[in-house]
């Protein structure tokens, strides 16, 4: 059994989070999911929902997975030491760190993708970048994987990159099959990604 620790804060991208946990959350025999956030009680998604945090940033750091949405409220600001030390320590014990869309300028404002290849939502990629100077961004991608880090694009893209996960961890047969039962057309080749033309990202 697997850990995963999701971490959750005001404004995330609803879909970032449950797209991926959707898939891993069809094997309980595999993955445990747990929330984690800054504050206790609940957060407020950027879809306007609450979502409860199961466990605060300071109850523990040792996940053997890692998920880490985007969103207007990605808490990309350095005065955030709590979330940017919790993210290091946690990376450093992770056996595998994934980031949805913008959480990816959240792992390089703290330095964890220094010197690794990552992506990052297409619209938003301008932006995104300038959290990670020392990064080997990748423009087009729908999901990059540099070793232990599984960075996507947006939104959606989180979902083919959690089959990716499941696929590396398990097979492609048990990814696949997830596919099939969410009726969900998974894009296999991460280099496809049509987004990146529309926004004019090369």
């Amino acid at each position: 059994m697997k850990s995963i620790g999701a971490l959750i804060f005001p404004g995330f991208e609803t879909l970032d989070l449950f797209g991926p946990l959707e898939f891993f959350g069809w094997l309980p025999e595999e993955f445990s999911i747990v929330t984690v956030g800054e504050t206790a009680g609940s957060v407020t998604c950027r879809s306007g929902q609450t979502i409860a945090v199961d466990r605060l940033l300071d109850e523990g750091d040792a996940y053997d997975l890692l998920l880490v949405p985007g969103g207007p409220g990605t808490p990309v600001d350095k005065a955030n030491t709590a979330v940017h030390d919790w993210i290091r320590t946690a990376c450093g014990k992770a056996g595998i760190v994934m980031s949805v869309c913008t959480g990816s300028a959240l792992l390089a404002s703290t330095g964890v993708l220094d010197g690794r290849k990552a992506t990052t939502n297409k619209m938003r990629f301008n932006w995104a970048v300038q959290f990670g100077p020392k990064v080997d961004w990748i423009g087009k991608a729908r999901w990059v994987e540099d070793g232990k880090f599984f960075t996507s694009s947006g939104v959606s893209a989180g979902m083919d990159m959690s089959l990716a996960v499941i696929s590396r961890l398990l097979d492609q047969d048990t990814a696949r099959h997830l596919a099939r039962c969410a009726e969900y057309s998974w894009t296999e080749d991460p280099a496809s990604d049509p987004f990146a033309v529309q926004h004019g990202v090369s």
